[in-house]
């Protein structure tokens, strides 16, 4: 069948360009090949298509109806590849990323732009916090926070995300504000499930530079960041949060910074890919647009951490 349509191809070609010298000039072949494809084209079909002389070709009456399918398949495959360039080089159609809940705060304003500038694309943002299965959610694009799951998608470090420890007012108030490592110890703490499952180290970096580690077991948790900033600003305790999320909320005074002069370690911000090469321009464009809202903006002696969100 491919041999068969590669000689419509070939015939369409011909009676467009006028003649076999010509045809074979914009087949990159030899004249020689192109008419042994159309006696095989003949053959298969069971009828002439062409009357051939030395200075003209003619169609056949059988020719000119056969040759009408073959120009119009040849003008469908044009096309189709015009559209795959223009999708290549040109953003547009619907960019399906996956992303933690409340990830939005920094991937809008960051492709805002881009879709601004190209009217032809959209956005469709699938916001999780547990795992999503990539291929049957159609993604073209996932960011990820912290260490990464195991997957057969291609992963790129974009950047960084920075984390501080908050609690609410009222926690405080209850409490006490710790000061110390020992502190830290004695309070409630609040973690994603994962990290309830499984409690690891955390390391601390203090105002002299020394880093220690901490080990606490979470007094409540939750499967969700957002949820857990909740619980935070609820008073319930403790809790690792990043300052480009509760920027709002620290404003207006529901959470509090804790332990100034004292860095927690940062999260490597990667995107996911189902392939590394032959990206489709909205996918490019918009790895550039989220490297540049995720760039590594934090001191680079902060140690990577956990995962905040799976």
């Amino acid at each position: 069948m491919l041999d068969q349509l590669r000689r419509m191809a070939v015939l369409a070609t011909v009676v467009e360009q006028g003649s076999l010298v010509a045809a074979a000039r914009q087949l990159q072949t030899t004249t020689s090949a192109v008419s042994q494809q159309l006696r095989a084209l003949e053959r298969d079909m069971g009828v002439t298509l062409l009357h051939r002389s030395t200075r003209r070709i003619s169609l056949t009456p059988a020719g000119e109806r056969f040759v009408q399918g073959c120009q119009a398949m040849l003008a469908a495959a044009r096309e189709a590849q015009t559209q795959l360039h223009h999708l290549r080089d040109a953003p547009e159609g619907e960019l399906r990323i996956s992303a933690p809940v409340g990830s939005a705060r920094q991937i809008g304003p960051a492709l805002a732009p881009l879709l601004s500038a190209h009217p032809a694309m959209s956005l469709h943002l699938e916001v999780d916090d547990g795992f999503t299965d990539l291929v049957a959610k159609r993604i073209d694009l996932a960011v990820r926070f912290g260490r990464l799951p195991d997957s057969s998608w291609v992963a790129q470090r974009i950047g960084v995300k920075s984390v501080g420890l908050y609690a609410a007012p009222a926690y405080l108030a209850r409490r006490g504000v710790p000061t110390s490592m020992e502190e830290l110890t004695r309070h409630d703490w609040l973690a994603l499930r994962s990290d309830a499952n499984a409690p690891k180290p955390l390391p601390l970096r203090g105002p002299d530079g020394r880093e220690e580690l901490l080990r606490v077991t979470p007094r409540a948790s939750s499967n969700n960041q957002l949820s857990l900033q909740q619980l935070c600003e609820a008073g319930m305790g403790l809790a690792m949060l990043s300052p480009e999320d509760v920027d709002e909320a620290q404003g207006q005074g529901r959470l509090l910074p804790l332990l100034p002069g004292w860095s927690l370690p940062v999260l490597p911000v990667h995107v996911m890919t189902p392939q590394r090469d032959a990206q489709p321009a909205k996918v490019r464009h918009a790895i550039d647009a989220l490297r540049h809202a995720f760039a590594d903006k934090v001191p680079t002696n902060r140690a990577e951490g956990q995962a905040l969100s799976a």
